[in-house]
């Protein structure tokens, strides 16, 4: 049961602790103190080597750590065209604490073109020997996020307008990204799991969204963007429940969501965290039609450095393989290690280690 294309037996979602190096660079950048070609340097000095550490660990893929990124989210959204980035007077709030007062506005017509993050990919695939991944927000996150108020009136005439244009761009990146020699493409995606959750949904519609009808709507955009994935593309998803400084947001089992996600989606894979009970039990699986869609199990915190015991995360694994084929699972953790260049609170060696865990459990489940 071995897999030779993504995702992949011991898999990961993208993101990894920023080196002590590139957090200080990063930090002088801001302040004026060092120039944007001195910081790419760095940047590019420490993603060269977390590529050969995944590469060490095991791992048939490799990510740039998002090291060139300050959140997961805004920085693709805001070198879109047509979208930008601006400073509100409150941050995103997780439990107890919020993140930077940042958020994003539509200005112009939503499009892709000479995004930054192209080039970012090329540098990654051309530094590693395994197979590249990248990592970018789903679309349904851009219109989940939007303030009210934050379309341009010139633009378009409310949020809900802004779909076919949006779907039409990343139509476009998804070509993009595999003219330049892409995959391995993945949308992460806190909508959905905000979607099982009472206290988000009543926080969305408050906000003013269709709440009725949300799963449909972004059902129909995924779809759409995912009609211009070539035949030997992966396009898979994550679904997160927050993930910052290791706090989170959203609770509750999958099953509002399941039907629509993994039958109607037309993912190749699935991201989904199973490391807490917030996640609920693993019956929603079984809306995984039987063939050649994956789920990959994030059994395996990113939030806490504590390292999970291997016979536990087996005994999951087989509970999971209760509702749905075992053949069509594989292991990651739960969610990126540094969702936003803050990271979780561990430490670096406890992120590898976690993850030479998962390719050994890999291995005895699944086979090399």
């Amino acid at each position: 049961m071995t897999r030779t294309k993504p995702p992949y037996r011991a898999d990961h979602v993208g993101s990894f602790l920023r080196p002590a190096a590139l957090k200080e660079a990063r930090a002088r950048h801001e302040k004026g103190a060092m120039s944007a070609a001195e910081l790419k340097a760095i940047e590019d000095r420490e993603i060269e080597g977390v590529i050969k550490k995944q590469e060490a660990v095991g791992l048939k893929l490799a990510t740039d750590g998002e090291f060139r990124r300050s959140f997961w989210h805004f920085d693709f959204f805001g070198m879109l065209d047509g979208v930008e980035i601006y400073e509100l007077d409150h941050g995103i709030q997780f439990q107890g604490v919020q993140t930077k007062p940042k958020s994003i506005r539509v200005t112009g017509k939503i499009g892709f073109s000479n995004h930054p993050m192209l080039e970012h990919f090329k540098f990654l695939k051309a530094h590693t020997k395994v197979m590249p991944k990248m990592t970018i927000p789903s679309p349904t996150v851009m219109h989940f996020r939007l303030e009210p108020g934050a379309v341009a009136k010139g633009a378009y005439p409310n949020r809900d307008a802004i779909f076919d244009d949006l779907a039409a761009a990343y139509q476009k990146a998804v070509r993009a990204f595999y003219d330049a020699g892409c995959r391995y493409l993945q949308f992460d995606d806190t909508a959905w799991a905000y979607l099982c959750s009472q206290e988000e949904l009543k926080k969305a519609k408050d906000r003013g969204l269709d709440v009725d009808h949300l799963q449909d709507t972004y059902t129909r955009t995924i779809n759409k963007a995912l009609e211009a994935r070539p035949a030997d593309m992966t396009i898979t998803t994550h679904v997160c429940r927050g993930n910052f400084r290791s706090t989170w947001i959203s609770s509750g089992g999958y099953e509002p969501v399941a039907q629509n996600l993994l039958a109607r989606c037309n993912y190749d894979g699935y991201f989904l965290e199973y490391d807490s009970e917030r996640a609920g039990g693993f019956e929603p699986l079984r809306h995984l039609p039987k063939g050649n869609k994956i789920v990959v199990l994030g059994l395996v915190t990113s939030k806490s450095g504590t390292l999970e015991k291997k016979d536990a995360v087996k005994r999951r694994i087989d509970e999971a393989a209760k509702f749905a084929p075992l053949e069509q699972f594989c292991l990651s953790p739960q969610c990126g290690f540094a969702s936003t260049e803050e990271g979780n609170v561990l430490a670096e060696d406890e992120e590898w280690a976690k993850l030479r865990m998962i390719d050994e459990i890999a291995t005895e489940v699944w086979g090399k």
